[in-house]
């Protein structure tokens, strides 16, 4: 397990943190449809806090994409990095999460993050920020709405309605299992809409939820834990 310090020029203010936003995210790259489903290797992070002793633990699960079949997987513990602001959720953890990917002993291929990407108020959440932070491919897969509408997708699997912020698309609700509430899919970095929503009903083929963020979640889960004291 990485032990992670908090880079010193971090930002320390909401100021800072949106100035920040509003510098990387005109790199965000949205010409490329990314690597194909079943291909490669395709990771799944995700971080678990205890903010009573100001502790987040990040997890890094590489899977063959074609199986999904763990390949190696990475942990790190480090300080929580930012405030809870909601819209800047990504300053919280990005120093934990690339420390995290940087452990990984293979390329990470498809990053799918446990949040949003384009589907962010000021486009460009966590998906998007760690993207062109890392020149990876990246999406995010999150679990609701956040901010945005949407109509309920058609029951059967598959079925896909726009998530929107007024007339502009930001991502997809997509129905990963027959009649079970949808999931939330947005470009992260360097993947089309399309393609998110392909490799997401890959990483499905039994839950709601992607294997990528089950098996993040639990691996984060756990490394939490065994920072608690004795």
């Amino acid at each position: 397990m990485t032990t992670v310090p908090i880079p010193g020029d971090w930002p320390t203010t909401e100021e800072q943190a949106r100035a920040v936003q509003d510098g990387l995210r005109t790199r965000v790259v949205l010409d490329e449809p990314g690597p194909p489903p079943g291909t490669g290797h395709v990771t799944g992070v995700d971080v678990a806090y205890d903010d009573e002793r100001d502790v987040v633990a990040a997890a890094a699960v590489v899977l063959d994409a074609e199986s999904l079949d763990v390949v190696a997987e990475a942990t790190a513990v480090g300080r929580v990095s930012f405030p809870y602001v909601p819209g800047l959720l990504a300053f919280r953890e990005l120093p934990t999460v690339l420390a995290v990917l940087d452990a990984l002993p293979c390329p990470p291929g498809l990053v799918v993050c446990d949040g949003y990407g384009l589907a962010h108020p000021r486009r460009f959440g966590l998906a998007s920020h760690l993207g062109v932070l890392t020149g990876l491919p990246t999406i995010g897969v999150a679990k609701n709405p956040f901010t945005f509408t949407h109509d309920d997708p058609d029951a059967p699997r598959g079925s896909t309605a726009p998530l929107l912020a007024g007339d502009e698309e930001v991502g997809r609700a997509l129905r990963t299992r027959d009649a079970v509430k949808p999931v939330f899919v947005s470009v992260g970095h360097r993947v089309s809409l399309d393609n998110a929503c392909a490799h997401t009903l890959a990483l499905t083929p039994a839950h709601r939820l992607p294997e990528t963020t089950r098996r993040a979640d639990a691996l984060c889960r756990r490394a939490l834990r065994g920072t608690a004291p004795a």
